[in-house]
Parts: C-alpha cells; structure tokens; sequence
C-alpha cells in the first residue's frame, strides 16, 4: 500500500492558490482513476484506491500546511506503513512554475509542510513531488505570494505540470520512484531526447 498525500490549506478561499499544488495534484488523480469517496480521518481527507494492483490512499490533511505532518504521521502508523511508502506532492518556489522534480528524500529545504512530515515521521526517505511556482514578484512576501490565486499566466503550465504528473506518480506507485525519476524529471527527459 502507499499513501499518496498532497499538501496545501483547507477551505474555498485556498483553492486556487499557488500553496494548493499539492491538493490540486490529488484532485487531480482522484479524477483520473474516477472516485470521489472523501472521508475525514486523522485531521485529513482520506480516500482509498487502487493504482494498478496496488493499494493506495490518496491524503490532503485539513490541518493547515504548516502542520502537514499531524495528519500524515498517525495515518502512516494506522496503515502500518513506513517513510518508504509515502509520496508527498508540494509547491516549491525553487523551481519556475509548471516546472516539476521528482526525488527520492531530502531536506525541507524551507518548505513548512515538509517540516512538519519531518518531525512527525522522523525519517527523510520518502518521495517528493515537487510543483514549481516560481519566486515571489519584487514587493511580495513569501505569504502573500504562495497564499495567491495563480496568475493567468501560469495556469496553462500548471496544468500541463499536473497532468504530466499523474502518469508519474502511478509510475511510482506500480513500478518505482528511481524509474519515474529518469522518466519524468525534466533534465532527464531533455538528455534521451538529445540522444535520440
């Protein structure tokens, strides 16, 4: 089984916000596999699936994305499952929006929600799927940049980003996270194409 939890803030007025790529990603896959069965549990909505032959839990915790990990921490305990098990879909500044990464374990390099997994997981090793939304515009705080809608602009790459990423991330639920990063990451993607 693997759990599947995409991050972002609950309620109407975060819909559409850049802090929601994570949310917007679940959505998106809970679309595509064609089930709608929400239900709360551990401070999250939770609804069980299956990807392939697998087991999966899609997760968007209701608890705010600064505290991420108070959801995603009892419900790894509850399915039995280890870091290994999880996949977490973000916003990530780092990278231009509609840009996206995959990989493997790492730091919170900043980002609260990723905090917040850490410290209730104990343990880097589980899988990232980072969404970029770019930097904030000259003036803007990090608040008031991934707490806004996104501009017209970038919806096209944003949705171009989601919907490459739904393949991948049934890649690595049924096959494994190292195959969908050569896959899917774009530098990688890039270099087959110039050797072909």
């Amino acid at each position: 089984m693997k759990l599947v939890a995409g991050l972002g803030n609950p309620g109407a007025e975060y819909a559409k916000t850049r802090h929601n790529a994570g949310f917007m990603l679940v959505d998106a896959l809970a679309d595509k596999l064609g089930v709608d069965d929400w239900r709360e549990r551990y401070d999250a909505m939770v609804l069980e699936t299956r990807i392939g032959t697998e087991k999966v839990l899609l997760v968007k915790p209701i608890t705010y994305m600064n505290e991420s990990g108070r959801a995603i921490g009892p419900l790894l305990s509850w399915y039995k499952l280890g870091p290994e098990d999880l996949i977490v879909a973000h916003d990530d500044m780092d990278i231009p929006a509609g840009t996206i990464r995959i990989r493997k374990k790492g730091s919170a390099g900043g980002h609260n929600g990723i905090k917040s997994i850490l410290e209730h997981v104990g343990d880097e090793h589980f899988a990232r799927v980072r969404i970029g939304i770019g930097r904030p515009l000259p003036g803007w705080t990090v608040i008031h940049h991934v707490l806004a809608p996104f501009p017209p602009e970038d919806l096209p790459k944003i949705k171009e980003a989601l919907d490459g990423l739904v393949p991948a991330v049934e890649c690595m639920v049924t096959e494994d996270v190292d195959l969908a990063m050569n896959r899917f990451n774009p530098h990688k993607r890039k270099k087959e194409e110039e050797n072909e």
